[in-house]
């Protein structure tokens, strides 16, 4: 066993681009190495914005040998009489490498075949690392690649060297015009020269040396450990960040923080507003101090260390300043402006060709809202409901969001409670947009969830009913995304709001821009939505048969199908559940059956045509269940049901259900009907593996 060293370097590579990418070439070359039968252990990835470097810590030195057999004429047709070989023996001998003396016979169903088994003992690792890693290279996915000069190849940014070892040899091959070798660079500024690598062990210790961090993880905490560090210093605490922590790592070889100040000023500014020109603008870390107050400080993280901190510091403030500069410039002409004014201008902003402009989507949401807040199941207030959907996308007009996009709803909030609207309505502009990603943070008030539902479903029926629909990795609406948005409110809130009526009304509303059959939309949206239920059911860890069964049943009531799934789950715990799982698939089964064959008729169950005391038994132990479960909640009413099983096994063992009388026969299924439309209530047991 061998170490194996890849090392792309190049250009500086987006952030954003250095973790997908490191993540693929890992996968690609366990895949490959895999597939070429050679041994290896686990690949470890480190990567900075000017490389790109994966280590394996063992890899075999040549492939695994193998032997196959195959398989040639009959030996009728190869041999004659004597036994001697025919040309076909000769010629089969010959294609599969061997001695005709070496072959051997194997008996198959149609008789005596000739066999030769052919030994691949497997070729240098070395050799086959040649062809395997260009290939590897030139298939790193990035967002955006690009061309330099007159070179066929591809990458992210310009590649100018290639470190490619196993052990202390150089794998020999070129790629875009650069051919591999055992040299690598350290900092660009800091430690420029070139780094001969001897062996792949030396190489996270040698850029280390070279001023180069080269594992991501020991990076990003240096980096947050350094400005937390810095953010002391002045005297406050930096506001978390994760993900600026991890564009920041990305950004840098070598954390250097350094703190810097701007005038206090700028603090009539909201916070958000603030801290959002430190963050997408610079990359700053805002601080705030032990009470939550936004300090007029940041934490810059440079690409080098320098000699004199406070000039660095005085060139971030100057740059800061202009960014703050333009957003107070903006927050005070804001100010001076009418949101009314605002919702206007939206009828020239467009939203999707085929559904008209904002200002028309804005009506939309008003209706949409109105509706869901007047709703029992929610019972909020329809009028602040309506009014917070009037103002919730004015805000994409001003200033601020025009030059700060990711403020949207913030500053719609902001402006509100600036022009004196109440402060659940206010807050329902910035709520509107929630959950703004997986598993995120949900609206807090019944109109934030309102507006919120409606702005989501005005998207999903509009895009469905002028044809956009997700498929595969595809859906710029991020319609997947707004789909669970809704029912994660309706589920987490407990609001058993019918999901149908709440796409019956989506689609009247757009149905004047619809160019899709409304009635088969309506399907395409819950079907849609169920298959989001199912996927979030099933990463809470439900199983898949009850999912499907429970989905099958009904996904109109969201907060019910989750008691569902959750009761039917807690069934399959009990020590029966096995036998009681035959017994409501062979009902569910039956009735199918019937309903399949137009033998179930409406009928109510006659007494007077019980041939046994079975029949009776079980249509009194239903009667009884029946009246029993009406008053209890979902776990509670699945196991009482479950009671009934000793009766319905007796059923089976005395009469035969499809008797010949058909009138007797009629009666035994509207029987069991009945008893399969009371454990129906729950799940299609039909779907469930016992």
């Amino acid at each position: 066993m061998q170490p194996l060293l890849l090392e792309i370097g190049s250009e500086e590579i987006p952030a954003g681009y250095i973790v997908p990418a490191l993540e693929a070439l890992a996968q690609a070359l366990d895949a490959k190495l895999e597939n070429a039968r050679i041994a290896h252990s686990k690949p470890k990835v480190y990567g900075t914005p000017r490389r790109l470097a994966v280590i394996l810590d063992e890899v075999a030195e040549k492939q695994e040998s193998v032997t196959t057999e195959m398989v040639g004429p009959p030996k009728s047709v190869a041999f004659d009489d004597e036994g001697k070989p025919k040309v076909p023996a000769v010629k089969f001998a010959e294609k599969a490498g061997v001695a005709v003396e070496e072959l051997t016979f194997q008996e198959t169903e149609k008789g005596v075949y000739l066999c030769a088994k052919i030994q691949d003992e497997g070729k240098e690792t070395l050799g086959i690392l040649q062809e395997m890693l260009p290939e590897i290279i030139s298939h790193i996915p990035f967002p955006k690649s690009m061309r330099w000069a007159a070179l066929p190849g591809t990458f992210a940014r310009p590649v100018f060297s290639i470190l490619a070892l196993l052990g202390d040899q150089v794998i020999p091959f070129e790629w875009n015009g650069v051919t591999t070798g055992r040299q690598t660079r350290g900092h660009y500024f800091m430690a420029p020269e070139a780094i001969d690598i001897q062996t792949p062990s030396e190489y996270v210790d040698a850029l280390e040396k070279a001023k180069v961090i080269a594992d991501i993880p020991t990076r990003r905490k240096m980096v947050k450990e350094g400005v937390d560090a810095v953010a002391k210093e002045l005297g406050g605490d930096a506001i978390e960040d994760e993900e600026l922590v991890d564009i920041v790592a990305n950004l840098v070889e070598f954390p250097a923080p350094v703190g810097g100040k701007f005038e206090t000023g700028f603090l009539e500014v909201p916070d958000k507003v603030l801290i959002t020109a430190m963050r997408e603008h610079q990359k700053y870390f805002a601080i705030q101090d032990k009470d939550g107050k936004l300090m007029p400080c940041f934490v810059a993280v440079n690409n080098t260390q320098c000699k004199d901190p406070q000039l660095v510091a005085t060139g971030h403030e100057r740059v800061l300043r202009a960014r703050l500069s333009d957003a107070k410039f903006f927050w005070d002409v804001d100010k001076k402006q009418s949101m009314e004014d605002w919702v206007k201008r939206l009828d020239r902003v467009l939203f999707q060709k085929k559904l008209g402009s904002v200002g028309e989507k804005v009506a939309r949401v008003e209706e949409m809202a109105k509706f869901l807040a007047a709703a029992p199941e929610i019972n909020g207030d329809p009028d602040k409901a309506q009014k917070a959907a009037h103002f919730c996308k004015a805000d994409l007009v001003s200033g601020l969001v025009i030059e700060f996009t990711k403020l949207q709803g913030v500053m719609g909030k902001a402006y509100a409670s600036l022009a004196g609207m109440d402060a659940e309505t206010a807050s329902a502009l910035e709520e509107h947009y929630l959950p703004a990603y997986s598993g995120g943070p949900l609206p807090r008030t019944k109109t934030g969830d309102a507006v919120a539902m409606a702005d989501k479903m005005d998207s999903l029926c509009g895009c469905f009913a002028v044809g956009l629909i997700p498929s595969g990795n595809r859906d710029p609406y991020a319609l997947r995304r707004q789909g669970i948005g809704v029912i994660r409110i309706l589920q987490e809130k407990g609001y058993s709001l019918s999901l149908s009526a709440i796409v019956d009304k989506g689609l009247e509303l757009v149905k004047d821009k619809a160019d899709q059959d409304l009635a088969e939309t309506r399907d395409k949206i819950i079907s849609f939505l169920a298959d989001r239920m199912a996927h979030m059911l099933a990463e809470q860890g439900f199983s898949k048969d009850v999912i499907q069964a429970a989905v099958a049943i009904s996904c109109d009531d969201i907060p019910y199908l989750w008691k569902r799934v959750a009761a039917v789950e807690k069934l399959k715990t009990l020590p029966d559940y096995e036998a009681l799982a035959q017994t409501f698939k062979r009902v569910a089964n039956i009735i199918k059956q019937a309903a399949e064959k137009g033998t179930l008729s409406d009928q109510e169950v006659n007494p007077a045509l019980f041939e046994k005391d079975c029949e009776k038994d079980l249509l009194e132990a239903f009667t009884a269940m029946e009246a029993k479960v009406s008053g209890l909640g979902v776990d509670e009413a699945l196991l009482e049901v479950a009671k009934l099983r000793p009766a319905v096994d007796a059923f089976f063992d005395d009469v035969m259900v499809m008797a010949e009388d058909m009138k007797v026969r009629e009666n035994r299924l509207a029987l069991l009907a009945g008893i399969a439309g009371l454990f129906g209530r729950f799940a299609d047991f039909s779907r469930i593996s016992a």
